[in-house]
């Protein structure tokens, strides 16, 4: 039997698209950088976490799976295959603060808001009902 573990990210900027999405989840964060990996980075070439070209975006709990924001040279062209759908106790409160994000409306629906994140990626945004 397999078990999810992470959701990875083709990214054209993953420093950025990482805060984005620890921003949006509740009870998620940026993965912290300690000297070693700050060293590694380094060795490698890049001068820190703003241009580390995978980026980890983990649940606070450890409980859930992780986001992977990897660096890709392509940009996106199409309709994600697959996509994150997201609840909220208010969505019209947080339609507004996604967007401060910097997520974007592209369609609203009785039940639902879709949205794209600041690189395009399309989610949807659910009320919690009961």
């Amino acid at each position: 039997m397999a078990h999810l573990h992470d959701i990875v990210f083709d990214s054209a900027h993953p420093a950025s698209a990482a805060r984005f999405w620890a921003a949006t989840l509740d009870e998620y964060s940026v993965a912290p950088y300690d000297e070693a990996e700050l060293l590694r980075l380094r060795s490698l070439g890049f001068t820190g976490p703003e241009d580390d070209p995978t980026v980890l975006v983990e649940p606070v709990s450890g409980r859930g799976p992780r986001l992977w924001f990897q660096l890709v040279p392509e940009e996106k062209r199409v309709k994600n295959r697959v996509h994150l759908d997201i609840r909220t106790a208010d969505l019209e409160t947080e339609t507004v603060r996604l967007a401060g994000l910097g997520a974007s409306v592209i369609a609203r629906h009785d039940d639902h808001t879709v949205f794209t994140d600041p690189e395009g990626n399309e989610f949807c945004l659910f009320p919690i009902t009961s």
